[in-house]
């Protein structure tokens, strides 16, 4: 092996920032970091852009080490067998390994006509292109968010204290993930800041026209602006690389988030499957993913076996609005609760959580190694999951010296 090793780190994210900053722990490890964009994008901060209450990017002098190289522009073709990656420029890199961290998108809509006047805001460019046209609707004109998740509470919730009219179609339950006393206090929240929340079999989506949303119960809803937050998909990158991905084209990794065709390529966040049984999309996944994805290739580069993800999760908090919240806690699962933290404190805890994800970020940047959440284990929670589930442990390709 060389004296220096290459790690090209795709996507520049919660997992990619976190692995690459981590990855710069070595003297020995040269780091890429291959991003569309130049700033940084606050993904859990997005609906809050939509109401401009910030502008959910963050430079990357706050968060990437300067040991790192930044390269904006975007991959669009790995090729394993080279250990090379093709540019959306026309240029080519090679690396020695790669971390495959390319986030999560906006789902591509089924329903006729969402897709055409619909808004999606999975993505920054996603909410960029809506802000005007908000802007440009009147301050009373009907605006419908379809889908009940988190992205889609908390996007109603920051639109309606801001003075829109909006109507929050669930497709179904109101906030899926909640426990029912959860779902109770959000419940009155959106209520108190005028949301008509709609749920139940009737509120699926059939179709979405210019000026009007139409629901499997008959109901027709007149809209001015339609926002779509209905599920996320991913890059089809490894897809189109060849290389082996679940339904959804998330690339396949055993436990160590090492890729099943290829041990130089090691994948975390939204766009990676371990064992096909992905943890929920989210920062609090991808951090710790983008940390073990680093430590699994400094394994390797130190001729070591790579230690095993571990899932550690233990709430889900949700923004309503700048004056109140909810800090859902859940069980070793991940499965909520009774137990919440609602109101102001859980808005309190909700921004905390926004300031240490990028503190978590910038400490990595300037001690590599400092990150320890991804160390912590759950009495074997991970290896539980996948047992009673009944998913088979994938393997990696053996490494060969």
């Amino acid at each position: 092996m060389n004296s220096n090793t290459h790690v090209m780190v795709i996507g520049g994210g919660y997992a990619g920032v976190m692995a690459a900053n981590r990855l710069t722990g070595r003297d020995d490890v040269t780091v890429t970091l291959v991003n569309p964009r130049p700033s940084f994008v606050h993904r859990i901060r997005l609906h809050q852009l939509l109401a401009e209450t910030d502008s959910a990017v963050v430079e990357y002098g706050e968060v990437l080490t300067e040991r790192a190289s930044l390269l904006v522009d975007t991959v669009t073709r790995v090729d394993a067998a080279a250990r090379r990656v093709e540019l959306a420029s026309g240029e080519s890199l090679d690396y020695d390994y790669l971390i495959y961290a390319v986030g999560s998108c906006s789902a591509a809509p089924t329903v006729p006509g969402a897709d055409e006047y619909a808004y999606p805001i999975a993505t920054l460019e996603d909410a960029q292109r809506l802000r005007p046209v908000l802007d440009a609707a009147p301050a009373g004109s009907a605006v419908t968010v379809v889908g009940a998740g988190p992205t889609g509470i908390e996007t109603a919730a920051e639109l309606a204290e801001a003075g829109r009219s909006v109507t929050l179609v669930c497709g179904g339950v109101l906030g899926p993930y909640l426990h029912a006393r959860g779902r109770r206090s959000v419940t009155r929240r959106l209520a108190r800041l005028g949301v008509n929340v709609l749920e139940g079999p009737d509120t699926k989506v059939t179709a979405v026209s210019e000026g009007a949303v139409q629901l499997s119960g008959g109901l027709t809803l007149p809209s001015e602006v339609t926002l779509w937050t209905v599920g996320f998909g991913v890059p089809d990158l490894a897809a189109r690389s060849g290389l082996s991905t679940d339904a959804l084209g998330r690339l396949l990794t055993d436990e160590t988030l090492t890729s099943v065709d290829d041990d130089r390529i090691v994948a975390a966040g939204d766009s990676a499957t371990p064992s096909a049984l992905s943890p929920r999309m989210s920062c609090q996944a991808a951090m710790p993913m983008g940390a073990r994805a680093a430590d699994t290739v400094l394994s390797r580069i130190g001729g070591e076996q790579p230690a095993t993800f571990n899932q550690v999760f233990g709430a889900q908090c949700i923004s309503l609005g700048r004056r109140a919240g909810i800090f859902q806690f859940a069980d070793r699962f991940d499965d909520a609760v009774w137990f919440n933290i609602a109101g102001r404190p859980g808005a309190k805890l909700k921004e905390l959580v926004c300031k240490v994800v990028v503190k978590h970020l910038a400490d990595e940047a300037g001690e590599p190694g400092s990150y320890k959440l991804h160390l912590k284990t759950r009495g074997g929670t991970r290896r539980q999951l996948v047992q009673e589930r009944g998913v088979d442990t994938l393997t990696a390709p053996e490494r060969v010296l």
